[in-house]
């Protein structure tokens, strides 16, 4: 019979909601679209980028919001430095401040707002983001970490820690998303896990996902592939 842990609650935690802004990216409008635009401005040492309202994804056209979409480039060593600092996949569930000037060097600022990354990619070769003003009803998928595996009872008894879910998507509103979620395994035993439904997170959250039972890691016993058969 599978044991559950009892404590979990008490040591999971989620970082705080990114309400001050430490990196603010600075971008120019984009004219002209298309793959021979693009990879002029990759050549150029920018990257291209488009920002607009998650809700224009929405599948019921009744439930999209007003389009307010910039096309948009960037310069990439802002991008990778920034990228440096915050690391991925932290990169992707973390707002940023934005500013659209006239142009590349130009102190004219047409317009300001945040915004949250969309997509993760390794090399990135185009930058997809969505406004995040504040009160804005967001879907993000949001890292899970998890630490103090070191001290873990299971491990020293021989099991082994297996990650069934590297992250955990809520709807929530834009001020309150968190940039991770930290979940202490500490204390995990043989055959302990961590269920979706064990996180506490801010009551705006909602986890979604058909399935709250479902579990997000476990220690498992070891196993031993390919046994020899006994003679």
């Amino acid at each position: 019979m599978l044991r559950l842990w009892r404590g979990l609650k008490t040591v999971v935690q989620t970082s705080p909601a990114n309400t001050h802004h430490y990196h603010t990216i600075q971008a120019i409008p984009r004219e002209c679209t298309g793959s021979r635009i693009s990879s002029r401005d990759r050549a150029q040492g920018r990257i291209p980028a488009v920002v607009f309202s998650q809700g224009l994804l929405e599948k019921n056209p009744s439930n999209r919001s007003p389009s307010r979409k910039q096309i948009l480039t960037t310069e990439r060593k802002q991008i990778r430095s920034i990228i440096k600092s915050v690391q991925l996949p932290f990169f992707c569930s973390t707002r940023f401040q934005l500013q659209i000037r006239a142009g590349s060097g130009s102190s004219v600022l047409l317009e300001s707002g945040t915004i949250h990354r969309d997509e993760e990619s390794g090399k990135i070769l185009n930058l997809v983001f969505v406004w995040a003003d504040e009160g804005t009803e967001l879907k993000v998928d949001v890292p899970v970490v998890f630490k103090g595996l070191e001290d873990c009872p299971g491990l020293k008894k021989g099991g082994y820690f297996k990650v069934i879910r590297s992250s955990l998507k809520f709807q929530c509103p834009a001020e309150h998303i968190p940039q991770k979620i930290e979940v202490d395994v500490s204390k995990l035993d043989i055959d302990d896990r961590v269920l979706m439904h064990d996180i506490e997170v801010h009551p705006s959250m909602k986890l979604l996902s058909k399935n709250e039972s479902m579990p997000i890691c476990k220690m498992a016993p070891t196993y031993i592939e390919n046994p020899e058969p006994i003679k």
